[in-house]
């Protein structure tokens, strides 16, 4: 029988999961890293190495494909033998304030790597602050785990490069990049899912994994989970209900405006748009716990509208679909009663959801047909029905969310 593999490495830990030929799960692993805020490309390998250990002799033995999806903007710079010349850079650092003041004179108006925590400015941060006399190349997190399992580096996929500056709609890197001190360090782009290469006999011995098996170009953690959820169609979107809501919609067209926190992942032959609100189930808990929300919700008419205008964020500042740092949260009047305070706030989250559906539309995404819910929030059924009304399409509950999953669709059948 043959076998997929599907590996996440997310912001806490690494996840594993094997489907089948008919899609069917398998297999499933995962590990928590010591800790989640100095993780380090050790604690990487280690996980890596212990969850192809842990795989069952029968799965490995009849491993066709693996993919890799791992955190976006994560780098390192390493040297011939895949040896890291410098610890990684995170993807929340944000040291490389001034290289990205740099690149705002150099890139496109509103590029997506005119922010210090972008793939390009931790490029120009590293080669600015390393010895570079052994470096060989600079990888995102996937790529070098990818290589790892094949000794071939200096391959990326154009999910994990968005965020370095590659060009998804001409498939290169631009001229002003490539013009850049150490640019011959950036690697080879190819389309997530391709095959790459197999995986080295070293390891296909050492994990006693079928050595034909083929290493696939990766992607990042958040378009895995999109894969997870089945959505291919577009005008398909799916609204993550997370501690922030993220919205992510397929489109024919490519949507970019950096004002508004907005821009589109290459998709196969359709684009991925997005953006992310700063609200979300983070404000929902500043006021009640989970059994306060699910007791309460209960009382609530989700086909009735609230009389209270509320724009719940958990402090200042708005992302997507406003952008205005230095937005205040919109929380009062509050009724002595908290079924209607509940109400508002469901109301308000659900509206901000809408709205972003509406600014991706109005920017020239295809028009929205479907909604897709994963996280936290789906649990709510109440919101949901609210959710629904409000944005007129149908809404559901994705079955499958992990982004391992989604990496093994992937592995197994690209984008």
């Amino acid at each position: 029988m043959d076998f997929y593999l599907g590996l996440d490495f997310g912001t806490s830990g690494a996840r594993v999961c094997v489907v089948d030929i008919a899609e069917t799960i398998i297999h499933e692993d995962h590990i928590c890293y010591p800790n989640a805020a100095l993780q380090s490309h050790l604690n990487w390998r280690e996980a890596l190495h212990t969850l192809l250990k842990r795989l069952p002799a029968t799965v490995a033995a009849e491993l066709q494909s693996i993919a890799i999806a791992a955190t976006s903007a994560t780098v390192l710079l390493c040297d011939e033998e895949l040896e890291p010349t410098t610890p990684a850079l995170l993807y929340f650092d944000s040291r490389a304030q001034a290289e990205s003041e740099q690149l705002k004179q150099l890139a496109p108006p509103d590029h997506i790597v005119c922010s210090a925590s972008s793939g390009l400015a931790k490029f120009l941060w590293l080669t600015r602050h390393t010895e570079l006399s052994n470096v060989a190349y600079f990888l995102h997190q996937a790529d070098w785990l990818a290589a790892l399992l094949t000794g071939l580096a200096g391959v990326s996929d154009y999910h994990n490069a968005l965020k370095s500056g590659y060009d998804a709609e001409r498939l290169c890197w631009p001229d002003w990049i490539k013009s850049l001190p150490h640019a011959h360090f950036l690697p080879q782009v190819v389309a997530p899912g391709v095959g790459i290469t197999n995986i080295s006999s070293f390891v296909a011995q050492h994990f006693k994994i079928n050595p034909a098996c083929t290493v696939h170009a990766g992607t990042t953690d958040s378009i895995a989970a999109f894969i997870a959820s089945g959505m291919h169609e577009a005008g398909s979107a799916v609204t993550s209900l997370g501690t922030t809501i993220v919205l992510k919609l397929l489109s024919e067209q490519r949507v970019e405006a950096a004002q508004y926190g907005i821009y589109s992942h290459r998709f196969g032959d359709l684009w991925l748009a997005g953006g992310a609100s700063n609200a979300g189930g983070g404000v929902l808990r500043q006021y009640f716990g989970d059994l306060q929300i699910d007791a309460l919700s209960q009382h609530i008419d989700p086909a009735t509208d609230s009389r209270l205008d509320y724009y719940p964020l958990p402090r200042p500042g708005e992302r997507f679909p406003i952008n205005d740092p230095t937005k205040v949260p919109l929380l009062t009047p509050r009724p002595a009663d908290d079924v209607l305070f509940l109400h508002g706030l469901l109301q308000g989250l659900s509206r901000i959801e809408a709205a972003g559906y509406t600014k991706l539309t109005e920017l020239g995404s295809s028009s929205l047909k479907s909604v897709t819910t994963v996280g936290g929030g789906t649990k709510n059924k109440v919101w949901g029905k609210i959710r629904e009304r409000l944005l007129d399409v149908p809404l559901s509950v994705a079955k499958h969310t992990e982004s391992a999953r989604g990496a093994a669709l992937l592995a197994k059948r690209g984008l």
